[in-house]
């Protein structure tokens, strides 16, 4: 009898390959080709100060996106993240600037408030089982309102770098002699390190791709499919609240009503890494290579005179683009 011919090529069936993930490699290229496109295309973009932007730009949407993966391995989404991040923020900061209580408890207060956030997501959605885009959407909208109320529509600032309550600033960057040293990077890589165990090796992780895979197979195996679908919410409350602080040591201040569509980077750049929308898919470190992706663009378009706009319809394009391959690769593997 025959043996059984191997799928795919010789390529896709490389040991070193199949270990790292296609999709991973693609990803690796394409910021290759997209920071020499803009290099050359662009001399100001060979900069070391594009580098400091480039990575600015990616810990706040690093941080929203590996919480944002866990809702979409379990076939949902967390549509909050954006709006929700300027709101624990301004919650955080106006903590500090008009209560005058310490950093360290407006960091705390933003992080607690996004995981009341993610509790409310996930008694919605795992709890009263309505459809994440409907419940999630809904949060968003109150994020929007509760972060104009608290602070009553008025930009909140953060303590600068040089005063003593500006610490948490050289969290993510320090100054040395004049020049920014991006040190943030090596915190995300730690925190992406850190939950990629948790996903892959724990037991939580493992029911919540379960859950993603076969929702109903997973209740009847005897998993608690409600308290793990809740914690992927709570998870991206979480770090969603993570995000806030991160976007509060990133810019001078921060103003209600902004965020929306921040979660929309964030989410592209999940599905960018090789997270699939149909659930049960999905990598933290494929994730993080998805943001650079996003990152790059966002900072590289301006240098070849694409605005605002621009960027908003081609972030667009690339979701609808990474959506459409999602798809076509479920089909292939029905």
């Amino acid at each position: 009898m025959a043996g059984k011919e191997k799928k795919g090529n010789a390529f896709t069936n490389n040991p070193i390959v199949k270990a790292i993930g296609t999709q991973k490699i693609v990803v690796v290229l394409v910021i290759v080709l997209l920071a020499l496109f803009f290099g050359i295309k662009s001399p100001a973009f060979r900069q070391y100060s594009t580098v400091v932007s480039i990575f600015g730009y990616s810990y706040y949407i690093s941080l929203m996106a590996i919480g944002v993966t866990f809702c979409l391995i379990t076939g949902g989404v967390d549509l909050s993240i954006g709006t929700g991040m300027i709101c624990y923020s301004l919650f955080g900061g106006y903590l500090v600037t008009k209560m005058g209580l310490p950093v360290g408890v407006g960091i705390l207060a933003t992080i607690v408030l996004g995981m009341l956030i993610g509790l409310l997501n996930a008694v919605l959605v795992a709890v009263m089982d309505l459809p994440p885009f409907i419940a999630t959407l809904g949060t968003m909208m109150i994020c929007r309102g509760l972060g104009s109320i608290l602070t009553g529509g008025m930009s909140v600032a953060w303590p600068p770098t040089a005063t003593p309550q500006g610490w948490f600033r050289n969290i993510f960057k320090i100054n040395v002699n004049g020049t920014i040293i991006p040190i943030g990077f090596i915190l995300i890589l730690v925190i992406v390190f850190v939950m990629s165990i948790f996903l892959n090796k724990s037991r939580p992780g493992r029911y919540i791709i379960a859950i993603g895979s076969n929702k109903e197979a997973t209740r009847l195996s005897g998993v608690n499919v409600i308290k793990y679908q809740g914690l992927a919410y709570v998870l991206s409350g979480l770090f969603a609240g993570l995000a806030g602080v991160a976007f509060a040591a990133t810019f001078q201040s921060i103003a209600p009503g902004t965020g929306a569509g921040l979660e929309l980077d964030a989410i592209a750049g999940a599905i960018i890494g090789g997270t699939s929308m149909t659930g049960g898919v999905g990598t933290i470190t494929g994730t993080l290579l998805g943001v650079f992706v996003m990152s790059l663009l966002k900072t590289g378009l301006p240098f070849i005179g694409l605005q605002a706009n621009w960027q908003q319809i081609i972030t667009g394009i690339i979701l609808i683009v990474a959506i459409f391959i999602d798809v076509i690769k479920n089909k292939k593997t029905a």
